[in-house]
C-alpha cells in the first residue's frame, strides 16, 4: 500500500465537527495521509507523519468530493428547441420529457453510454466523485432495463424511474402503464438498480400511483426517492416522509405540514437550483427548511430539458445567492447532504476511514465557489485515493 501525504492545506473541509471549526469541522493549516483508497490520517501541517509520496497544497482549500444524488444521463439528443422556446416565453411542463424519450428509444446502447461517460468525466472534473443516475427515458420495458443496464456500468448509485412520466404508449390507459412499472417492468429493472423512484405531480403520477410504484419496488428490494412539489404543491413529499424514502427531490413548493414532516422524519431535501434556474421557476426555500433542523442536500438534476448542468459549483453558487443559503451550508449540502440522500456513511467528509474523495481548489477558502461564480476553481480531484484529475 501507498500512502500519499496532502500537507501546506490553507484550509481544510472535513465535515466533522470534532476535527475543526464548525459544522464544516474546518481545519486551517492542515495535512491529511490517503492510504488504500481511504484517508488515514488527518491534522495540522506540523504534526502530519511521513507518507511515501507527499503532494503540496500550496496554501490551496481542500473540500471532499462532491456527492451528486440527482441525475439523469442515460438520453440521447437534447431539447435546445425547447429551452429557446422557455427563454422566450412559454412556461415549463412536464411533458417536454416525450422529447427525450423519442431520442434515446432510437439510440444505440454505446451511443447512451457514451452520453453517460462524457457526462460523469464533465462532472468529475468539477469535483463530483459520486454520482447517481436514473433510467426514465426508456419508458418500455426493454429500454427501461437496457438504460439502467448500461447506468450500472459507470457507478452504484442507480435508480429506476420507469414512472417519470405516462408513457406516450399508455397515454389513453394510465393505469395499465403504472400496472408495467409495477410488475414486468420491475423485474427486469431491479436487479440493476439500487433505488426506485417515481415523479409524483400533476402531469405525471398521483399520489395513490405513486405509492403503489414505490411500494412494489421498495418489495423487491429498492429504496425510495421521490421527485415530490416541483411543479406545484402536491403529495409527493409526505408521501417521501411516510415510506422512510431517502429523499425527496425539488421540495419547491412546500405547506407547513411538509415542512413538520420532514424536519421529524428521516428523508433528506434535495434540493435542484440548476431546474428554478432553467426553468425561471419559484426559488426553493432553503432558509426556511434549514431553520427548522431538515438535512439539506444539494444536487444537479443534470438532464437535457430542465438542468442541463453537471456542475456544483454552479449549483452551490446558485443556492447562495438566490436559496439564501451560506456558503457553509451550501457546500455541507453538496457533499455531506448529498451523502445523507443516498444514505451513505463513507463519502461526503474526509475524515479518517472516509473514503479518500477530495478536491483541491485553486482558491484559499471554499467561499470561492460561491464568491467566484462561474469561474474555474478546481485544481485537482482524487477519487478513491488517486488523483483522477
Amino acid at each position: 500500500m501507498t500512502t500519499t501525504l496532502i500537507t501546506n492545506i490553507g484550509s481544510l473541509v472535513t465535515n466533522d465537527p470534532a476535527l475543526g471549526e464548525g459544522p464544516l469541522g474546518l481545519v486551517r493549516n492542515a495535512a491529511l495521509v490517503l492510504e488504500d483508497e481511504k484517508v488515514s490520517w488527518v491534522g495540522p501541517a506540523t504534526a502530519a507523519p511521513a507518507a511515501d509520496q507527499a503532494v503540496d497544497a500550496a496554501g490551496r482549500a481542500v473540500i471532499p468530493g462532491f456527492v451528486d444524488s440527482h441525475s439523469h444521463l442515460v438520453f440521447a439528443g437534447d431539447r435546445t428547441a425547447e429551452f429557446n422556446a422557455r427563454m422566450s416565453g412559454q412556461p415549463y411542463k412536464a411533458g417536454g420529457i416525450r422529447t427525450t424519450v423519442a431520442a434515446t428509444r432510437a439510440a444505440s446502447d454505446a451511443e447512451l453510454s457514451a452520453n453517460v461517460a462524457k457526462y460523469m468525466w464533465e462532472a468529475l472534473r468539477q469535483g463530483t466523485t459520486t454520482f447517481e443516475t436514473k433510467s426514465g427515458y426508456g419508458l418500455t420495458v426493454e429500454d427501461e432495463a437496457r438504460a439502467l443496464r448500461i447506468a450500472s456500468e459507470h457507478t452504484d448509485e442507480v435508480t429506476y424511474l420507469g414512472a417519470h412520466i405516462v408513457s406516450p404508449d399508455y397515454a389513453d390507459d394510465p393505469a395499465a402503464y403504472v400496472k408495467l412499472v409495477t410488475g414486468e417492468m420491475l423485474d427486469a429493472c431491479a436487479p440493476y438498480a439500487r433505488w426506485v423512484d417515481v415523479f409524483c405531480e400533476k402531469g405525471a403520477f398521483d399520489g395513490d400511483q405513486a405509492r403503489a410504484i414505490l411500494k412494489a419496488g421498495m418489495a423487491k428490494g429498492l429504496q425510495a426517492r421521490v421527485h415530490a412539489n416541483q411543479l406545484t404543491y402536491g403529495p409527493g413529499v409526505q408521501l417521501a416522509v411516510e415510506l422512510d424514502a431517502a429523499s425527496a427531490d425539488h421540495c419547491t413548493h412546500l405547506t407547513n405540514a411538509d415542512i413538520d414532516a420532514l424536519a421529524q422524519g428521516n428523508t433528506v431535501a434535495t434540493l435542484l437550483p440548476g431546474a428554478e434556474f432553467s426553468t425561471r421557476a419559484e426559488w426553493p426555500d432553503a432558509r426556511r427548511l434549514l431553520d427548522v433542523g431538515v438535512t439539506v442536500a444539494l444536487s444537479t438534476d443534470c438532464n437535457p430539458g430542465s438542468s442541463f448542468t453537471s456542475s456544483m459549483p454552479f449549483c452551490i453558487a446558485l443556492a447562495v445567492r438566490d436559496m439564501l443559503m451560506t456558503p457553509d451550508e451550501a457546500l455541507w449540502s453538496a457533499t455531506a447532504g448529498g451523502a445523507a440522500a443516498l444514505r451513505r456513511t463513507d463519502v461526503g467528509h474526509l475524515n479518517v476511514g472516509a473514503r479518500a474523495d477530495l478536491t483541491i481548489l485553486d482558491a484559499p477558502s471554499h467561499v470561492h465557489l460561491a464568491y467566484r461564480p462561474g469561474v474555474p476553481m478546481i485544481a485537482e480531484v482524487w477519487r478513491k485515493g488517486v488523483r483522477a484529475v
